[in-house]
């Protein structure tokens, strides 16, 4: 599912259009995984895309500021580099879009997204070591005002 490779939209009267041309989609989903590790990785892009590299830049700022991309950049295998978890967070309804964006602020968090379950807001956190991650989680639980569940990986599938 594409939403759950992105951060949810958290700005305050931001509203996110559902829609999305061919070409929009193709960039999401086709570039999530095998990014090019080039000089020109923009410029690659949108020749395999049939566009141009500007065309590829304006697109990728302008699904950045509708909330459908937070951040272009690497995501390692869990346990390879630095330590990360899976957490989550019950959150009233109405409250979900602020908790998100103090979520979305800390450079730790790859991702969250909205998940119906008692638990609807669930994030990945990586960090250098486990004394940075707690103290991450711990951040995150302070400025929430939320508790969180911990759910760090113990074997990967």
């Amino acid at each position: 599912m594409l939403s759950d490779a992105v951060k949810i939209c958290s700005g305050e009267d931001e509203k996110v259009e559902p829609q999305l041309s061919l070409l929009e989609m193709r960039l999401l989903n086709e570039y999530q995984k095998g990014f090019p590790l080039t000089s020109t990785p923009y410029a690659d892009i949108a020749q395999q895309l049939g566009t141009s590299e500007a065309q590829v830049l304006d697109i990728l700022q302008k699904l950045t500021n509708r909330g459908f991309i937070s951040r272009v950049g690497p995501v390692f295998k869990p346990l390879r580099l630095g330590v990360s978890t899976l957490a989550a967070i019950s959150v009233p309804a109405d409250k979900l879009q602020h908790v998100a964006q103090i979520i979305n602020s800390f450079d730790e968090v790859n991702h969250n997204y909205e998940r119906e379950h008692d638990y609807n807001l669930w994030f990945v956190v990586t960090a250098k070591d486990s004394a940075q991650l707690q103290q991450v989680l711990k951040r995150i639980q302070t400025q929430t005002g939320y508790s969180l569940l911990n759910l760090p990986l113990e074997q990967q599938f």
